[in-house]
């Protein structure tokens, strides 16, 4: 019996042995093809030579060091490319780097309240986010997280923060709305929320370029995050953009952000920042948030054991050279295209495919009861989680959730393949896939 406190204590989980490339084996020998990167994590695939050599040099020569007393190279390597990669606004921006997503989410907060007290704004205390997000899960992360399920358990223990609607035009926008004007719509959304709280008393809003987890790859509609940074501009507010399952080339440019025509004040990063070699997450602080804390006290009030761990950091930093060296930002986009056109060819004609959306090789497929109404199953089906077992029983790992439609309701599946995937390997994606849907509905049906 396992001593290890797992998620679900009453199922016995397979062992992983080993990987390579696109493909993880367990301890029966049974292969799987890893086709969301666990949960949007392995962008390299497994078992890259050039990362683990690059972990294996770094802690012969220094594996730990505390950052009261000493930096150290990665750490400084990795921050200098990672601010001459970032968006307009980070030129003199800086990094702090930690050990989780979460981790860095509650860095984030603490620092968008740092940034208002250092310039005399005390008041500035109110979080807004959006519904059907997800932003981590300790509880600072869970308190501007706006997924239900995850919530309910804490919501008691949880700081009050305030919720706008998502940008999500597939179940949002109205049939005589125009993208633009759905758009401005949701956005303005923003506004009216500042100005309820007080419209100096908001101290930053909180958005995934391209939502993950929760509802599954939705892009915003064109032109949404343009007026979002004019209302933070005109309100005084920061804007922190969250990257943590978006970011680091996963829609094919290097920071999802990059693609919006908008440049926030602080992101988050992990999951691929590492590809999963090593935990690591970071934050970066653009020009102004700097200016400010430099102004200041010129202290950052925040600090964690594992900041700039070097071995962490040597792994991340390797990560992007080989992202870089073999243009793999390319394959995101041509092999993204390629996942999303044929599965809309594919499952276009699915009783209950509703939809297929998203962003490079980050694309979800939205599973409704009924097409025309885009009435979602209901919570009891437990659809997502009966799908995600078949698939794995198929050799299939994918990453599918429920409460799509509303936070409780809904189910969604999403596709976060390596950015080495290849056309063969895609194909092989997809036939599992609808294998896997026809058992699903089979059972759902009968």
């Amino acid at each position: 019996m396992s001593a290890v406190l797992h998620r679900n204590l009453k199922v016995a989980l397979p062992t992983a042995v080993s990987g390579e490339g696109v493909y993880l084996k367990d301890q029966t020998d049974q292969l799987y093809i890893d086709a969301s990167g666990g949960a949007g994590v392995s962008s390299l695939g497994h078992s890259n030579d050039k990362v683990i050599q690059a972990i294996q040099w770094q802690i012969e020569q220094l594996a730990c060091v505390h950052t009261s007393f000493f930096t150290n190279e990665p750490s400084e390597a990795l921050a200098t490319y990672l601010i001459n990669k970032a968006p307009e606004g980070f030129a003199s921006g800086k990094v702090a780097f930690v050990g989780s997503g979460s981790e860095a989410m509650e860095v984030a907060i603490k620092l968008a309240r740092q940034y208002h007290v250092e310039r005399g704004e005390l008041q500035r205390v109110h979080l807004i986010s959006r519904h059907q997000s997800y932003h981590g899960n300790t509880l600072g992360a869970l308190a501007v997280g706006g997924n239900p399920m995850r919530r309910e358990i804490y919501q008691p223990m949880l700081m009050t923060t305030s919720q706008i609607s998502p940008c999500f035009a597939y179940r949002f926008q109205q049939i005589d709305e125009t993208e633009e004007d759905y758009a401005l719509r949701a956005a303005n959304e923003l506004e009216v929320e500042i100005n309820h709280l007080g419209k100096d008393k908001v101290a930053a809003f909180i958005a995934e370029p391209v939502v993950g987890a929760t509802i599954g790859c939705v892009t915003a509609a064109k032109g949404y995050f343009s007026r979002i940074r004019e209302i933070c501009d005109h309100y005084g507010v920061l804007f922190i953009a969250d990257e943590v399952m978006c970011g680091m080339g996963r829609t094919g440019s290097l920071f999802a952000v990059q693609q919006e025509n908008c440049c926030p004040d602080i992101i988050t990063l992990a999951k691929g920042l590492g590809a999963g070699y090593q935990p690591i997450a970071a934050v970066m602080a653009s020009e102004s948030v700097v200016s400010a804390l430099y102004d200041g006290s010129g202290l950052l009030a925040n600090g964690h054991t594992y900041m700039s761990h070097p071995v962490a950091c040597a792994g991340a930093l390797a990560v992007l050279k080989v992202i870089e060296d073999e243009n793999l930002l390319s394959n995101v986009v041509r092999q993204g295209q390629y996942l999303k056109d044929e599965l809309i060819k594919q499952l276009s004609g699915h009783p209950f495919v509703g939809d297929v959306r998203g962003r490079g090789l980050f694309v979800g497929i939205e599973l409704v009861k009924d097409k025309q109404t885009k009435q979602p199953f209901d919570k009891h089906f437990d659809v997502a989680q009966m799908f995600k077992q078949i698939a794995f029983n198929n050799g299939l790992i994918c990453y599918p959730t429920s409460g799509t439609a509303d936070g409780i309701n809904g189910d969604h599946i999403l596709l976060a393949p390596p950015f080495i995937i290849k056309e063969k390997q895609i194909d092989e994606i997809i036939f599992k896939l609808k294998k896997s849907l026809k058992i699903c509905f089979e059972k759902l049906v009968n």
